[in-house]
């Protein structure tokens, strides 16, 4: 007997900070329409075309911001995210997997995940316990993802109808049920899925 697929994905793009963007606006409909989405989101800030502060927000308490980010001077051409940012944030993925989310966001899938470490750990915890999980990766780490999520990841372009659809096919019902996306979205068939891509 087949398990089914892993409800995880991840939209694959060459601009990440525009698919943070995407992930940003479909979390925030979905909370609208009454979905529980937990997680985190990326929000950069650039000053002179360069990196100003990179941070997760807590997609529950948007109050709740964590500096991923070092500031390593103007002539630095080190990585500048910080690891500790990452690992206090972690926080939030393990309280969205015991609140039971229909809809986990990790924001990103990048390079210390691709190496073990930043959230890998509450990453597979979740995928575990077949959390519906959404992120964002590079294209530069997605050979490393499909290695992490053992070839089961979903691979998404960065259009929210498609998101919307994958949604919908791997969602499991609530206490609270789930409400419908708006008309002229896509219903979230498979038929409707595959076109979509």
């Amino acid at each position: 007997m087949t398990s089914a697929p892993l409800p995880i994905a991840a939209i694959v793009s060459s601009e990440p900070e525009a698919a943070d963007a995407l992930l940003a606006e479909f979390a925030m409909r979905l909370g609208r329409q009454g979905w529980r989405v937990r997680g985190l989101v990326q929000h950069t800030r650039r000053s002179g075309g360069k990196y100003k502060q990179m941070m997760l927000v807590d997609l529950n308490d948007p109050t709740s911001r964590f500096p991923i980010s070092q500031d390593l001077g103007t002539g630095s051409s080190a990585c500048r995210l910080d690891p500790a940012g990452i690992a206090a944030a972690s926080i939030v993925l393990r309280n969205a997997l015991r609140q039971k989310a229909d809809l986990v966001i990790a924001n990103r899938f990048g390079v210390l995940e691709a190496t073990g470490g930043g959230l890998s750990d509450e990453l597979l915890s979740l995928m575990s316990e077949r959390t519906p999980l959404l992120l964002v990766v590079a294209e530069r780490y997605l050979e490393a993802w499909r290695d992490f999520t053992g070839g089961e990841g979903v691979e998404l372009p960065p259009r929210i109808e498609v998101l919307e659809a994958w949604l919908l096919r791997c969602s499991r019902p609530t206490g609270s049920g789930f409400m419908p996306f708006a008309e002229g979205t896509l219903c979230g068939t498979p038929e409707g899925f595959i076109t979509a891509i």
